[in-house]
């Protein structure tokens, strides 16, 4: 048994199995599925978990209160990693009352077929428990319609869904502070970046709902429970990406059939380094899975794309990148890019498209290199990396 504090309980579940995040994105440290019981006069359950993993969330839950029945069932969010085992639950507690508002309902009936013995509550409604009483915020497109948080008024907890969430399997305790959480720090921005990132401005408001609030302790979805004094770190960390913040460095993001474009690529990150941009990240498009990519991009203030010419367009990991990135609405960085072709150029043309679709400030001029890297090309690729510190230094503070 795993109490977080007084009456509320861990009963969340580590996957160390799958690979792929949506079945996209890589889990080198695994991922949690993390549901809370509040065991009070009234029994109250925050959000389920997989249901590959309900046995164990089963057993988790009789740990707690034997044989005692579930009285309520709060759903904060209704993706099926956290939803799935509603149905089996329902088997083994029919009485139960799932409390949601009226989106997250709907989705009930949606995915499982019924919404019976349901309480629909809205912004502002408490529920009570017991000891515990629990009042429930609204975060619409956190990163779902129907998301809200759910807040004990009585020990300060936020049971907040994915809002604050993170990859990464817990390794013996959910607690912070009885671990050694370094890793779930860019973990947690690489979550925000592939799976919250489009929602920038939903995230300011639902932070702007919550500023008020006396938080003790933040319990998501995802990722370790935070405590403390990281309470304020994680909420800075959720709202400096949500604001598109960045800090000085460049992503040079390439794709490279034969290497000639990569060869271009480190003549570009060299000349950086010279002009004193100490941050500087290379990805090669066709070998570094995205999300790692696009994290590094909501980090830093510079993106330099380079890409050849393919089937009388792009490379077409780059068209992927390109997408990704207006996908999540990013805004206010600086873009250079060049192209390269054997017989015809038709990658600067997308490229300059896409910057104008995007609204990146364009920094430097974007560089044409036909076949192999050659003396004048080199030094044309030398004038755009020069232009881009250039204008990175512009941003510094002054001493």
């Amino acid at each position: 048994m795993i109490t977080l504090k007084g009456k509320v309980h861990y009963v969340g579940v580590n996957d160390r199995i799958k690979t792929l995040f949506e079945g996209l994105w890589p889990l080198p440290y695994g991922v949690t599925y993390n549901s809370y019981l509040i065991a009070d006069e009234k029994v109250a359950l925050i959000d389920t978990v997989d249901a590959n993993y309900f046995d164990l969330f089963l057993d988790k839950i009789k740990e707690v209160i034997g044989d005692r029945p579930i009285d309520y069932l709060i759903i904060n969010h209704m993706e099926p990693d956290h939803s799935g085992s509603i149905r089996l639950l329902r088997q083994f507690y029919p009485e139960l009352t799932v409390v949601t508002n009226k989106k997250a309902l709907e989705m009930v009936k949606g995915y499982y077929g019924t919404a019976s013995s349901s309480k629909v509550i809205d912004e502002g409604d408490t529920l009570e428990l017991g000891h515990h009483v629990l009042r429930f915020h609204m975060i619409p497109m956190v990163h779902w319609p129907e998301t809200m948080v759910s807040y004990d008024l009585t020990d300060h907890i936020v049971f907040s869904g994915d809002a604050f969430g993170c990859f990464g399997a817990l390794n013996g305790t959910p607690l912070d502070y009885q671990m050694d959480p370094t890793i779930y720090w860019s973990e947690m921005e690489r979550y925000y970046s592939n799976i919250v990132g489009k929602y920038g401005s939903p995230v300011q408001r639902a932070l702007q709902k919550l500023k008020d609030l006396e938080i003790d302790m933040i319990c998501a979805t995802h990722g370790p429970v935070w405590t403390g004094e990281n309470v304020p770190r994680v909420i800075s960390v959720y709202d400096r990406l949500s604001r598109y913040a960045t800090e000085e460095g460049v992503v040079i993001a390439y794709g490279s059939m034969y290497g000639n474009t990569q060869q271009a690529a480190e003549a570009v990150a060299e000349e950086l380094s010279r002009e004193g941009i100490r941050k500087v990240v290379l990805h090669d498009v066709a070998r570094t899975n995205h999300s790692f990519i696009l994290a590094d991009i909501f980090r830093y203030k510079g993106i330099i794309l380079c890409a050849p010419t393919y089937n009388a367009s792009i490379f077409p990991q780059m068209e992927m990148l390109m997408s990704e990135i207006e996908m999540r609405g990013i805004k206010d960085r600086y873009l250079s890019y060049f192209g390269s072709f054997s017989w015809a150029c038709h990658s600067v043309k997308r490229l300059a498209a896409f910057s104008e679709k995007v609204g990146f400030e364009v920094v430097g001029n974007p560089v044409e290199m036909k076949q192999g890297l050659m003396p004048d090309t080199r030094k044309a690729c030398e004038a755009l990396a020069r232009a881009m510190a250039d204008r990175l230094k512009m941003d510094r503070q002054p001493a």
